[in-house]
């Protein structure tokens, strides 16, 4: 083992009371099947599990007291009386904007629907006019401070959007903001970047304007700015919907994005049944999110092409949606990941909560929700292989759960940061209640 280390952490588990590495990956369970089909494992040497990182942030070395050297390491951690599990993943969120949509809570109790309020000028073109005058800097430091709320609620690695500008430059904007969180080394959190120009059509055009504008000039310039090394952007992300973009749109830019290298990963069948899912599964998309309304050939085709469906339970719950059918996907063998879906419309921040509510409202079991929050989040991103479980080579992203038993992470509602120790994203403390 190497001696010279970045934090080369370890943590005692003299008395750790479970370590879960989650699943193991496989063939079949690397994009993260439910854990009926054995994607939990429960490492039985969990009373002596050590885990050491190397500079590199990865993990070196899993195994007990004799497997390592104390000189190996400039730091110990005690997780004496903790769970370990893998480091959250928020699979879906939009968390780089500016002004706040509170009057829009009564609107929605009052019985307004969420096209309603789009239509009127609300919604999404609300976000889009604030943050279109918002200054690059104050959009930073609002995200900044979204992303230490997030991490202390355990989360390790966020997918974050950007799709409040729709024009040029303000979507540049936005993904500078998430490029500049991205490389700063006072935020330990790992982040997977999307752009999203096509997440409304812009207020004078149309749907078909808009597909022209973001395939013939907005794309092209991304590519620029990521081929001169100023941003990395990951994903591409479009809100297939109708009286948004139609499929046909959709399936243009997606195709856009990725001859450019990016991944796909949209929004579909929310509202409307739109055949998103199907489209998805078509084109191998890497995600297909939020699937209220997915059709059952589309749960066939995404169990067909292990297309992950991102499941947004504070969304439908906000917007009094009807409920994505998981069940059906589980049985039907549809991975399933979770998102907070954290917006200005479901003010989410927390993993815990959205398990919470993902267990309660849709049927999932525990264990599906730990699933669907580390290993098949991390499949969503195209991540599968560098996170989401705690295997050697992979990333240390680990969380401590202060509790006798993990489950109490998602039981004990609104209540979670009773219960996160500390939080560690690739060998670092990025959140510890240890003094």
């Amino acid at each position: 083992m190497p001696t010279t280390m970045h934090m080369a952490c370890v943590l005692l588990g003299m008395n750790l009371n479970e370590a879960l590495v989650a699943s193991t990956i496989n063939a079949a369970a690397a994009l993260g099947k439910s854990s009926t089909h054995g994607s939990i494992e429960v490492d039985k040497r969990a009373n002596l599990l050590l885990v050491q990182a190397e500079s590199d942030g990865n993990i070196c070395g899993i195994g007990g007291n004799d497997d390592f050297n104390d000189e190996d390491f400039e730091q110990v951690i005690d997780g004496s009386g903790c769970c370990l599990l893998p480091g959250l993943i928020d699979a879906h969120t939009h968390p780089v904007w500016a002004g706040d949509r509170v009057i829009e809570f009564s609107m929605k109790l009052a019985g307004c629907s969420y096209m309603q309020i789009h239509q009127a000028g609300g919604g999404i073109y609300f976000t889009v006019e604030h943050t279109k005058n918002a200054s690059e800097d104050e959009l930073y430091q609002s995200f900044v401070e979204r992303l230490h709320n997030m991490i202390k609620h355990g989360t390790t690695l966020v997918e974050c959007k950007s799709g409040y500008g729709l024009d040029l430059e303000t979507e540049l904007k936005m993904l500078r903001v998430i490029e500049r969180a991205r490389n700063d080394k006072n935020i330990k959190i790992d982040i997977s970047s999307t752009y999203c120009g096509a997440h409304a059509v812009p207020k004078g055009k149309t749907a078909e304007e808009a597909t022209y504008d973001i395939i013939n000039e907005q794309i092209p310039r991304i590519k620029d700015e990521i081929e001169a090394g100023r941003l990395h952007v990951d994903n591409i992300d479009v809100f297939c919907e109708k009286g948004v973009y139609d499929c046909s749109q959709t399936r243009r830019i997606l195709e856009a994005g990725r001859k450019i290298g990016l991944n796909i990963n949209f929004h579909g069948d929310e509202l409307h049944q739109t055949g998103s899912a199907e489209l998805g599964a078509e084109m191998k998309a890497h995600a297909v999110s939020h699937l209220e309304e997915i059709s059952k050939e589309g749960i066939k085709e995404m169990a067909k092409s292990q297309t992950v469906a991102v499941i947004l339970p504070t969304t439908a719950y906000i917007l009094r949606l009807p409920h994505p059918p998981v069940r059906s996907m589980i049985q039907a063998g549809v991975p399933v990941a979770l998102g907070s879906d954290f917006n200005p419309n479901a003010y989410c921040l927390s993993m815990p909560t959205t398990m919470h509510m993902a267990c309660v409202l849709l049927g999932m079991n525990l264990n599906e929700a730990l699933v669907a929050s580390t290993i098949n989040a991390a499949a969503a991103l195209g991540k599968s292989s560098t996170h989401g479980s705690i295997e050697v080579d992979k990333r240390a992203n680990l969380l401590l759960v202060q509790a006798e038993r993990w489950e109490h992470l998602v039981y004990r509602l609104s209540s979670h940061d009773e219960v996160v120790k500390m939080v560690i994203c690739g060998g670092d403390i990025s959140y510890s209640k240890i003094k």
